[in-house]
């Protein structure tokens, strides 16, 4: 009974994806139809960013799944999990600004982090520091707007990003609870 759920719950997010992009398509046709000097620009950064994807994301796919078979959930929850404090929130800060890559390449990652025990808050601070906390930004900030400014807008960053992540998951977090009182089902 619970295989058919799961295979029912799983048509139904498809069938909301493709949806939702129809919906997505149908709002470019129109847009376009009404702007139509757009439609090179449009194509064209699209077709950039198509084939960026394409050359990206079939490495970021077996990253992920060699961090699926070699890292196992102990870890995870050991050094992410809900035990994990403050080194979990320094760990997910140093993960997140190591990478230079695009961040929708976080977001796999994100997703395997969650479903092996990760605490949402360092989630949220792992894609923040992905998006807001580079090394070589750092670096080049540095080089132009000088030490000042870049220790600055570093220690801002970081314990805004904290408040966010903690913030974020107690609002989840209370908004579960509300779920269960009223007898609705927690959203996956």
């Amino acid at each position: 009974m619970k295989n058919e759920d799961k295979k029912e719950k799983q048509k139904k997010k498809i069938l909301r994806d493709w949806i939702l992009l129809g919906i997505t398509v149908g709002i470019l046709l129109i847009l376009l139809c009404i702007f139509p000097e757009k439609t090179q620009p449009v194509t064209s950064t699209a077709w950039d960013y198509f084939m960026e994807m394409i050359i990206v994301l079939p490495a970021v796919m077996i990253i992920m799944g060699v961090f699926s078979v070699f890292i196992s959930d102990e870890i995870v929850v050991k050094y992410l999990g809900k035990a994990s404090g403050v080194k979990g929130i320094g760990l997910s800060i140093f993960l997140g600004a190591l990478p230079t890559g695009p961040l929708y390449v976080a977001f796999p990652m994100a997703a395997t982090l969650i479903k092996k025990g990760a605490r949402i808050s360092n989630i949220i601070v792992f894609l923040s520091a992905w998006a807001c906390i580079k090394l070589p930004q750092e670096l080049v900030e540095l080089q132009f707007l000088g030490f000042d400014f870049m220790v600055s807008r570093l220690i801002l960053t970081i314990v805004f990003v904290i408040i966010m992540g903690v913030l974020i998951e107690r609002i989840i977090e209370w908004s579960n609870k509300e779920m269960m009182k009223n007898g609705k089902r927690v959203l996956d």
